[in-house]
């Protein structure tokens, strides 16, 4: 069994799920996590999926969906977390730099969320690499923050400019609501499109997503698992392409006040939808790397 050095007792996990009721805005929403950890478990390996689930507490009944949306819902208690959601990029300037972006808002460097999926990476990988090995790590909460994180860096303006705090302070209106740009992304074509398209259920949603990925995105599903140099995961990539698609989608047409209707989300829409397909594929790719068939905390 999976030593999980894990979030702690079940009762202190369903106190914190209680939070699931809050809103946030610092991530795709939960539908969106849900959405890419679902994906996720559709590409596990035997082995990734195994491990998987004997690190998930029991209350989750072997469902990492089920709690993608954790490290959203306690940063209140987990403060230090705040900055690990998003890496801003310098405005206009439509890329990514690790050394240059990587920091908190007060200047820490490797405090951003492509820092994050890093350290939670090597967490896991370390300790199912050498299970007689002690570590200090809570190992329950490293594949639940580093399932996080990968969702967050496929959101565009999680990578947006630092001016606007990622679209944050640009207030829009989403046909008659009044929002700002960045819970537009987080949260609101994701709801738009459950209400118009897919019935209001997400299930329905999921099911055409998996349909384009093994459908018109089949050819690219290899390229989006690849890393060069046989790293476990490709940071710097997975944010180049958000930042320039914030640049290239997100930020285009959306001036504050202005007002975001059909033309909007009809054209950004489908965007949405494979940066969520790329994030489960991606995130499943990183963790059938971890979890190998060699040794390690599975056999513990």
């Amino acid at each position: 069994m999976i030593s999980s050095m894990s979030i702690g007792s079940d009762d202190r996990l369903i106190a914190l799920l209680v939070l699931l009721l809050i809103p946030t805005v610092l991530g795709w929403g939960k539908e969106g996590h849900y959405v890419v950890c679902k994906i996720t478990q559709e590409y596990l390996s035997e082995d990734a999926l195994f491990a998987v689930k004997q690190l998930l507490p029991d209350s989750a009944h072997g469902d990492l969906a089920a709690l993608c949306s954790w490290p959203d819902e306690i940063r209140f208690h987990y403060h230090w977390s705040s900055a690990s959601h998003y890496a801003d990029t310098p405005d206009f300037l439509c890329n990514y730099q690790y050394y240059r972006d990587c920091h908190d808002s007060y200047g820490r460097k490797h405090r951003c969320v492509t820092g994050a999926i890093h350290n939670y990476t090597m967490q896991l990988k370390l300790a199912y690499a050498d299970a007689s090995s002690k570590f200090n790590y809570n190992l329950t909460e490293a594949l639940l923050f580093l399932s996080h994180f990968v969702g967050d860096v496929h959101q565009p303006l999680h990578v947006g400019f630092t001016g606007d705090l990622g679209g944050n302070s640009i207030t829009v209106r989403w046909y008659r609501r009044k929002t700002n740009l960045h819970h537009v992304w987080d949260n609101m074509i994701i709801e738009s499109a459950l209400k118009m398209f897919y019935g209001s259920d997400l299930s329905t949603m999921i099911q055409a997503i998996q349909r384009n990925i093994t459908d018109i995105w089949s050819n690219d599903v290899s390229i989006w698992e690849h890393c060069a140099h046989n790293y476990t995961t490709c940071l710097d990539w997975y944010a180049s392409e958000s930042v320039s698609l914030a640049c290239k989608f997100a930020y285009r047409n959306a001036t504050p006040g202005s007002t975001l209707k059909d033309e909007y989300f009809l054209s950004r829409l489908p965007i949405v939808e494979k940066r969520l397909a790329q994030g489960g594929v991606r995130l499943a790719a990183i963790l059938n790397r971890i979890f190998t068939s060699k040794t390690g905390i599975a056999q513990a």
